[in-house]
């Protein structure tokens, strides 16, 4: 409820003609705007005023923009990895453990393979990053569900979300 609420928040900032104004206005600074927007673009609340922020937007150079926006929507997803990764370690092997997940988890093994499964979430994942839904969901499934590494999760958050951000430039 709080997301649609933000959604709809974010839309009637953005429809004022003075925030258009203003973020145009910004000039040399609306990369570090980007950088800022980018790092909020991570986060499930704040990513629909980061996506309006996008789109307002005017940058002389769309390239250099969807960079440093992916730079900062990197940063973030990092931090967001290494909450759940360190806070929730416990909480996610005690799980793993639990019969009820056991048996979900041979079930699906079974009905479609653990390598499809893996690709499939890895799939799912990366859209969730790469949208502005909140990328909490993705990371969390590929910090306590997978043994992706660090840097690996970097690379690909980057590239995912400057991805996300460019379409949202180009609009």
């Amino acid at each position: 409820m709080l997301f649609i609420l933000a959604i709809v928040l974010a839309y009637v900032v953005f429809n004022n003609p003075a925030i258009g104004r203003f973020i145009h206005q910004l000039g040399n600074w609306s990369y570090f705007g980007v950088f800022i927007a980018g790092m909020l673009f991570a986060f499930g609340f704040t990513a629909p005023f980061a996506a309006g922020f996008f789109i307002t937007l005017d940058p002389s150079n769309i390239w250099i923009a969807g960079i440093m926006g992916g730079v900062g929507a990197m940063f973030s997803d990092l931090l967001i990895f290494k909450f759940i990764r360190l806070s929730f370690r416990k909480e996610f092997n005690m799980l793993k453990k639990e019969k009820i997940s056991r048996k979900l988890e041979n079930m699906i093994n079974r009905s479609m393979g653990n390598k499809i499964r893996i690709y499939l979430m890895y799939i799912f994942a990366g859209i969730l990053i790469a949208s502005p839904l909140p990328d909490e969901a993705g990371v969390i499934m590929l910090a306590g569900l997978t043994k992706i590494r660090q840097n690996i999760l970097a690379i690909a958050s980057f590239i995912l979300n400057t991805i996300g951000i460019m379409l949202l430039l180009y609009l």
